[in-house]
């Protein structure tokens, strides 16, 4: 009977006046509740210009309901529309969208007099926000039912050839689970039958009326809106015994132009997967900033709150580097950190490698707080030869229990992860993020990195977890720097694998920017060009160019008291040339010493002198 349901009421935008209607047990075409508007409601006289796109059926149906005089001019409300007589519905969303002229979801815009959305008062419609989900249908047990049923019919559905009849919507996921165990006890094995509860349970209970709908099909993304109650029907070949009725779109997107976010989600090998966490960005998708804006204004919005799906699809950009970074870094000239910031936007992922001492992280640190807009977007993790998969990105790691103060092993995320789900997060898409990888090469890269050097060359991709088993991919604003000491190890010794993913920039003593940095930073502490000069003549009589000295060892304050550099050199300096001629036979103070560079130096400066 259609009086166990409420009178419902629907304000129209801008503080317009109030629509009612009924909510009827029958059922429409597609298999949603029917709904009635009552006569004497008002409808906005305009639409917005997505309306006859995102929702063709009920555009097209408004525009018989003008033409046929059941939707008149009101007498009652000057300026807008009314309608003359009780206007049957297909379901509530269908006749929300009929009177305020754009998409609309009618379980939640129609309320009871007490406020209560119209969803509370049906079973299997759920509650809270709408969310977004991805159902394949392109390849079900061969076939495309997309083309062949979906599309045509307005379904979405569900293969579920063993499970039991009169199996509830509302099922709870412990008894789903004891009948997918008995109804397929010999027909699935037992990874199956777990994937199998959870896309069943979400077909059956988690998705709701005016929930998004995407699928995939002959390349290309339709995306609809469902509009009623899940249906288990007896299915000649068990191919669709699981229905939900939908409002497609008549516009589909070729899969090679969706946003990136969107093709790494579409990537995820499940038959049902949850796509709540980009609902804003599908919801833009072939609409302008113009038309989300108008579509926007037709509702009671704050005006100061920005709409989700323009601030979902901003686009990622990194900042150019100017003449007052370069003068911060002490950098030869902006053109080469222009360089290094699009190798980084091209390439995602960046080493800087050369001799110690020539400023690899002090550059990597300052430049991904430049590009990423601060501190808080960078995290720095120290590569070691014990370092493995599960410090870098996640594993199972002994944790006390604060209350029992028991050790158990529970899963924890390593840096990789925690900055990869910061990144991902809404509202942060559009931000770059670093991730700062020092002494990159001191560990071994391929148990390290696992499955993430996949990810590290496809972006839009995604894989499954080893440990916690759920599906991941690495966001397009995710960045990497790492740092090579070439002292410790040559680059030619750097797999293919790595190679092929990272650029390589080189930071020496032999040429810019790093070979005229001590000079620069001397002339800006304005201090005596005198220990740049003796760098320059003692990287001269290192052969081996991996080991000439960086100028960060005489870049600090200690240096500059009394004694400072004698004592830097004797400390720091030659220790590292007598590890590099461990075994020869070389006077290692007579050739790199302070006295010996010094009166090199002198030297040279008296050939130069003029002749009187």
């Amino acid at each position: 009977m259609a009086d166990e349901y409420p009178p419902f009421q629907l304000r129209l935008p801008n503080g317009g006046p109030q629509a009612t209607g009924r909510l009827l047990t029958e059922k429409g075409t597609n298999g949603s509740q029917k709904f009635v508007v009552s006569a004497g409601s008002p409808v906005r006289p305009e639409v917005v210009a997505s309306f006859p796109v995102r929702v063709p059926s009920s555009h097209r149906y408004r525009e018989q309901l003008i033409a046929e005089g059941a939707i008149k001019e009101s007498t009652t409300w000057p300026g807008w529309l009314e309608t003359v007589r009780d206007i049957e519905c297909n379901s509530p969303s269908a006749a929300a969208e009929i009177l305020v002229g754009r998409s609309a979801n009618g379980w939640f815009d129609w309320k009871s007099a007490e406020g209560h959305p119209l969803g509370d008062y049906v079973e299997g419609a759920g509650w809270g926000p709408t969310r977004a989900w991805l159902v394949r249908g392109s390849n079900v047990s061969g076939l495309d039912l997309v083309q062949r049923l979906w599309l045509p019919q307005g379904l979405v559905t569900l293969s579920a050839r063993h499970l039991r009849q009169g199996t509830p919507q509302g099922i709870s996921k412990d008894r789903l689970r004891t009948a997918v165990q008995e109804d397929y006890e010999s027909s699935a094995t037992y990874h199956q039958k777990l994937e199998l509860v959870e896309e069943l349970y979400t077909f059956l209970c988690r998705m709701k009326p005016g929930d998004t709908v995407c699928t995939i099909s002959e390349g290309r993304l339709h995306i609809g809106t469902v509009n009623g109650a899940v249906e288990q029907i007896p299915s000649e070949d068990g191919r669709s015994n699981l229905r939900r009725p939908v409002e497609w779109q008549d516009t589909s997107y070729a899969y090679d132009g969706l946003p990136t976010e969107i093709q790494q989600k579409l990537s995820v090998q499940h038959e049902v997967v949850d796509l709540s966490v980009l609902k804003d960005l599908i919801d833009g998708l072939g609409r302008s900033d113009e038309e989300l804006e108008e579509e926007a204004e037709a509702t009671d919005r704050d005006p100061s709150v920005e709409i989700p799906a323009i601030t979902a699809r901003r686009k990622l950009e990194l900042p150019e580097p100017d003449e007052e970074l370069t003068r911060k870094l002490l950098v030869h000239k902006v053109d080469w950190l222009r360089e290094v910031r699009d190798l980084l936007w091209d390439e995602k992922q960046l080493v800087l490698y050369g001799p110690p001492g020539t400023g690899k992280t002090y550059l990597a640190l300052h430049l991904a707080e430049f590009l990423g807009g601060g501190p808080e977007q960078v995290k720095l993790v120290q590569f070691h030869p014990s370092y493995a998969y599960e410090d870098f990105f996640e594993g199972f790691r002994p944790q006390e229990d604060p209350k029992t103060r028991e050790v158990a092993f529970r899963l924890t995320a390593g840096p990789l992860r925690e900055l990869a789900d910061l990144a991902s997060r809404e509202g942060n898409r559009h931000i770059p993020h670093f991730l700062i990888i020092d002494e990159i090469n001191r560990a071994n890269l391929a148990k390290v990195f696992g499955e993430l050097y996949f990810l590290l060359e496809y972006r839009k991709k995604s894989v499954r977890l080893p440990y916690s088993g759920e599906d991941f991919g690495l966001p397009r604003n995710l960045f990497v720097i790492g740092t090579m000491n070439t002292a410790d190890r040559s680059i030619a010794l750097v797999d293919a694998a790595m190679r092929r993913r990272f650029a390589f920039v080189e930071l020496s003593p032999r040429t810019e920017p790093t070979s005229g940095l001590l000079r620069r930073w001397l002339e800006e502490e304005g201090q005596d060009s005198e220990p740049a000069d003796l760098l320059d003549e003692l990287n001269s009589r290192i052969d081996d160019p991996d080991f000439r000295i960086g100028p960060s060892y005489l870049m600090k304050e200690g240096v500059y008291r009394d004694g400072g550099l004698e004592r830097t050199w004797r400390t720091k300096i030659l220790p590292l040339l007598e590890e590099q001629h461990y075994g020869e036979s070389v006077n290692i103070e007579k050739r790199y010493g302070l006295a010996a560079l010094r009166a090199a130096l002198a030297a040279k400066a008296h050939v130069d002198e003029p002749s009187s």
